[in-house]
């Protein structure tokens, strides 16, 4: 991937952990990504995605790594189709059996046809993702309580496990937009570019001093 223009930081606020973005956004989204947490096991994670210029998403890539064990999904959408493929070395459920968490289960998803209608891809406990329907559905600069409720492919972190979740985006007016999934709401900050500057519960940006 060609250098990148633009760089954004968050720390996490919901556990110990950071991610750092370097992306180009002139003509869509171009971005590569890395993510570290310490739930429910130390991980760390990076990726990659690629939007049309409308902001629809075309393809994402996911590789994540802990003690003993590595990730990896790779989501492609063409003519109204995802392709979901997966690779796994290592054995996450046994480090998570160990720290006395439940298996994750495989990566990637066993029904492709069920992401049909998405047309965003969530990557679980990132705030860059967020911006990616709040630029396709225009929320920057829409009128108070616009809301849109769409399908996402929402992929599990660190499990990369796939699934189709209905969210609801709506604006809130100037710098603002909230998100629902099921009975999760959040009202999200943005910046002036509708990227996420403070998702409570979940993440703040920090900017150079």
């Amino acid at each position: 991937m060609p250098s990148m223009p633009k760089s954004l930081f968050w720390t996490r606020t919901d556990t110990a952990g950071a991610e750092h973005v370097l992306f180009d956004d002139a003509q869509g989204l171009a971005a590569c990504g890395t993510m570290l947490a310490v739930d429910p096991v130390q991980w760390t994670g990076r990726y990659q995605v690629s939007t049309d210029p409308d902001w629809a998403t075309t393809r994402v890539e996911v590789e994540v790594e802990g003690t003993g064990w590595l990730r990896s999904v790779r989501l492609e959408r063409a003519a109204g189709r995802w392709r979901v493929t997966t690779a796994e070395q290592g054995d996450l459920d046994a480090t998570l059996a160990a720290a006395g968490y439940p298996p994750a289960g495989l990566p990637g998803t066993d029904d492709p046809d069920r992401l049909a209608d998405a047309l965003d891809v969530d990557l679980g406990g990132s705030p860059l993702f967020n911006a990616l329907p709040v630029h396709r559905l225009g929320l920057r600069g829409a009128p108070a309580d616009r809301s849109h409720r769409i399908t996402v492919a929402w992929v599990l972190m660190p499990s990369l496990v796939v699934v189709a979740a209905e969210q609801v985006y709506t604006s809130l007016g100037p710098g603002r937009a909230r998100f629902t999934s099921d009975t999760y709401t959040a009202d999200i900050d943005l910046d002036g570019e509708g990227y996420v500057l403070r998702y409570p519960g979940l993440a703040e940006r920090i900017d150079p001093r």
